[in-house]
């Protein structure tokens, strides 16, 4: 998904059934559930992250993956991944392969750099984590990998030990290189971590450089990033203008920006870069998704209807850019005030039936009769 090959290659993950709804509540019916992920898998997203295999009794919110696997209907050409944590999760998620695939990152090692947010989370500690990477290589390496992962979470970061520098990130990414590369096998690939939303996008960019100057062979670049001080789209946007056309960026995201994880401190308003808005962003630079916008719209206003309150999307709230002259709006648009009414953009009138007016005679404009009358179009209101 370049555009003039000025941009690199875009990847989004689609985070919402996950991240998303970890967060959200635990009463949240299965045949809601399902109806989101129907819609998701109908917009063009070509990688869906379905549920988690983990613990019903911490996290709820995912007691039905199994019976969301068993009902859902899955979409050719869609790549669904689910989260597991441990060997039974595995074990679950291994069950229903297909439709479910492998996540794209794996093989790869792993570590948090604030051991508090990993004990929190996943009850192990920072040298736990540092402990199983022989491991992970030794199983990759039996199972023929010739090439990895190296990531590293809670990466610009901590709401318990505070910021994160360069140094210390790239000191845990170099451990985790050379002990792949004594094994022989090639690192291709980094994933970069945010659940506590300390992101920001000069330190987003300036560590993808490093990255890139330090290991040539890096070629793809994968963000999850959270949004709780709304930088997350930022970042994004800088790794799109620092990557170039020969590397991937692979970009996680949420419907509606929905997310966060309990452990964090933020609860749901860690969220996400909203998938409707990153898509958006995508599509007036010119880089070609192949998702349909108006189709994930309507999943993100969907998507408010599941979890019952409003979500943090913007697109999905006033409408993308009207690109063609039939989609500008009527001259003689009443007061729009409410959320409800600025839906006209893809409701039409009845969207605002009944708003007030100031308008006693038509709005008339030659500019507007001339930008109508060269596309053939009728400017009548």
């Amino acid at each position: 998904m370049s555009a003039d090959d000025a941009y690199p290659t875009v990847v989004i993950i689609e985070e919402g059934m996950r991240e998303g709804m970890q967060i959200e509540s635990a009463d949240i019916s299965v045949d809601a559930k399902i109806a989101l992920l129907d819609a998701l898998s109908q917009t063009g997203l070509g990688t869906i992250v379905a549920c988690s295999f983990v613990s019903a009794k911490w996290t709820p919110q995912m007691a039905c993956a199994d019976e969301l696997m068993e009902r859902f209907t899955p979409v050719p050409g869609v790549r669904y991944t689910a989260l597991a944590l441990n060997e039974k999760g595995r074990e679950r998620a291994a069950a229903f392969m297909p439709p479910l695939v492998e996540s794209i990152e794996y093989p790869r090692t792993l570590v948090h750099l604030c051991d508090v947010f990993v004990r929190r989370n996943t009850n192990r500690s920072q040298a736990d984590e540092t402990a199983s990477w022989p491991g992970v290589i030794e199983s990759a390496v039996a199972q023929g990998h010739t090439s990895a992962g190296i990531a590293i979470n809670a990466a610009w970061g901590s709401n318990w030990l505070g910021l994160f520098d360069q140094e210390y990130r790239m000191a845990m990414l170099e451990r985790q290189h050379d002990l792949w590369e004594a094994a022989g096998v090639t690192v291709d690939r980094v994933w970069l971590g945010d659940p506590m939303a300390w992101n920001m996008p000069d330190q987003v960019a300036a560590q993808l450089r490093a990255i890139r100057q330090r290991w040539p062979d890096i070629h793809t670049f994968h963000l999850h990033l959270h949004d709780a001080r709304g930088t997350a789209l930022l970042s994004a946007y800088e790794a799109l203008r620092v990557l170039g056309a020969e590397e991937t960026l692979i970009i996680d995201s949420s419907i509606g920006g929905m997310g966060g994880c309990p452990y964090g401190g933020h609860g749901r308003m860690t969220r996400m870069i909203p998938t409707e808005d990153l898509v958006n962003l995508l599509h007036e630079l010119g880089i070609d998704t192949g998702i349909d916008l108006a189709k994930l719209i309507d999943a993100a206003l969907l998507a408010e209807q599941v979890v019952g309150h409003s979500l943090w999307g913007h697109v999905s709230k006033a409408g993308p850019r009207p690109r063609a002259t039939k989609d500008l709006f009527p001259m003689d648009l009443p007061f729009i005030e409410t959320e409800a009414q600025a839906q006209h953009f893809r409701l039409g009138a009845r969207a605002y039936e009944g708003a007030r007016s100031p308008w006693v005679r038509p709005v008339s404009s030659p500019a507007r009769d001339a930008l109508f009358t060269a596309e053939g179009h009728s400017s009548g209101e």
